[in-house]
């Protein structure tokens, strides 16, 4: 069986929202140096607020640093493709991402490295910087919902 979806224009705000959000699910421990540094602040009375202001500054830096790097990925050309309109027929042994009825692009299973499934969409993520996001409103049915849910429970993508 395959699920086919309408055709869908990922929003870039919405890819580097995404991007960020996942890279800092991945990454949160990275925030716990400066918060350990922070915490220094409560033993060296003294210079307590240059702790605290400067842990905030290396935090928000390395959130700016990725934050440019995934607005950065939206307007280079070759990951155009990415934000272009396309459609998707899911199946079991890969996903075709289509540009039209003639030109597409399989994807196999093995190179998606996580999928997560939230309230309102499929999210599935090759790397970093490369996702497909799949909102539910562009599946044709119900059905075709719950098939791509069965198909990420097989692959064990998602529990």
């Amino acid at each position: 069986m395959i699920a086919k979806t309408k055709k869908y224009q990922l929003p870039k705000n919405t890819y580097v929202k995404l991007a960020l959000i996942n890279l800092i699910k991945k990454q949160w421990w990275y925030i716990a140096g400066p918060i350990a540094f922070a915490c220094l602040a409560f033993i060296m009375s003294d210079y307590k607020w240059w702790f605290i202001i400067t842990s905030l500054v290396v935090t928000l830096l390395y959130v700016g640093f990725w934050a440019l790097q995934f607005f950065g990925v939206t307007q280079l050309p070759q990951n155009q493709i990415m934000f272009d309109k396309l459609s998707y027929e899911i199946d079991s042994r890969q996903m075709m991402v289509k540009l039209d009825a003639q030109r597409g692009s399989p994807i196999k299973w093995e190179m998606i490295t996580e999928a997560q499934q939230n309230k309102d969409h499929f999210l599935l993520i090759i790397n970093k910087a490369q996702m497909f996001y799949l909102p539910y409103k562009i599946f044709n049915s119900d059905h075709d919902i719950k098939l791509v849910e069965t198909i990420l429970k097989r692959k064990e993508y998602i529990k």
